[in-house]
């Protein structure tokens, strides 16, 4: 073996059990190998099957849309009524990835089922907030501030620690993001960064940052993976989710100016470590994916053409 192949597999393995460890696979009873030709709800083509490939930003960028999920109180209120989130948070942050993995690269049907699925779950899933306002899980202004955070902290995750998107293409990806979040039931969901910006500046008189919130965030900075430097993990990770959140977001999460200290230094070291990420993970849901259209693999490691892409993105029937 070649010294340099024999380099890269020391430092490789040990990310490599880390991320099994952490996120560990076959779990989900999902089939992304059948049936053969099956693209599902995005295809090799789209932006989404190349930014949701990348487990740096999508790990810290998954962190972060739980940050902002925790200032809007009739979101957090389902959550926190209605979760076992302050005892299996690893579990609730398992169940997240397997559910945007499957709805990203599982063939179609499969990804249907499980969007209804978490429809029905959603369903049960209402309340009364300390305050008095009732909420439902299923309700559409609901579920479109939860995807688009999630949609939010994925983009700026990959542009923090993998690579620059093209303008038109993170437009593209907020547009073909909607396919699951109306397919969920969310309604005037933004598709554009323009639109998310416009967005967020109209919500943000109904975000606050009370005890509950607080305590969302201390159950974050308490979480341990099942994985060797656990504390050390759970920092780095944090620190690069704070790097993503919006301008007008700490101080509203009540993050100082040493936070954002933090969360830089963990931002660059992420961003130092993320090639060897990718290195480590080259066989995971993605390429099972390409393998069962088939397409190389190596396509999504090029931007798509406008003639690639699909003029317009529709929710699934």
């Amino acid at each position: 073996m070649p010294l340099s192949r024999m380099l890269a597999r020391c430092a490789t393995s040990p990310i490599r059990r880390w991320v099994l460890d952490a996120f560990p696979r076959g779990q989900s009873g999902i089939d992304y190998d059948q049936p053969a030709g099956d693209a599902g709800l995005f295809g090799p083509d789209s932006v989404t099957w190349r930014i949701h490939a990348d487990f740096p930003g999508m790990l810290a960028g998954g962190l972060s849309s739980l940050m902002l999920q925790a200032l809007h109180p009739r979101v957090l209120a389902g959550v926190y009524d209605h979760s076992n989130f302050r005892h299996d948070l690893v579990g609730r942050l398992r169940r997240t990835t397997a559910f945007v993995a499957g709805t990203t690269y599982a063939a179609t049907d499969q990804a249907r089922h499980l969007i209804e699925r978490v429809r029905r779950i959603h369903h049960q899933v209402r309340g009364t907030t300390a305050d008095g306002l009732a909420y439902a899980a299923d309700d559409p202004d609901l579920l479109t501030w939860v995807h688009v955070t999630e949609a939010h902290g994925f983009l700026q995750g990959y542009r923090h620690y993998c690579q620059a998107v093209p303008e038109a293409l993170a437009d593209r990806y907020y547009d073909e993001g909607r396919r699951v979040a109306q397919a969920l039931g969310a309604r005037q969901v933004p598709a554009s960064q323009a639109q998310v910006q416009a967005y967020f500046e109209a919500m943000q008189p109904q975000l606050r940052f009370d005890a509950r919130s607080r305590e969302v965030m201390a159950v974050l900075a308490r979480i341990r993976l099942p994985v060797p430097l656990a504390g050390l993990s759970r920092d780095l990770f944090l620190g690069a989710a704070v790097a993503l959140l919006p301008d007008w977001a700490p101080p509203l999460l009540t993050l100082g100016r040493a936070d954002r200290a933090r969360a830089a230094v963990s931002s660059a070291a992420l961003r130092t470590m993320a090639p060897l990420f990718r290195m480590a993970l080259t066989d995971g849901v993605c390429a099972r994916a390409c393998a069962r259209i088939p397409v190389p693999l190596e396509q999504l490691r090029r931007w798509p053409t406008q003639a690639e892409v699909p003029s317009t993105f529709t929710a699934p029937g």
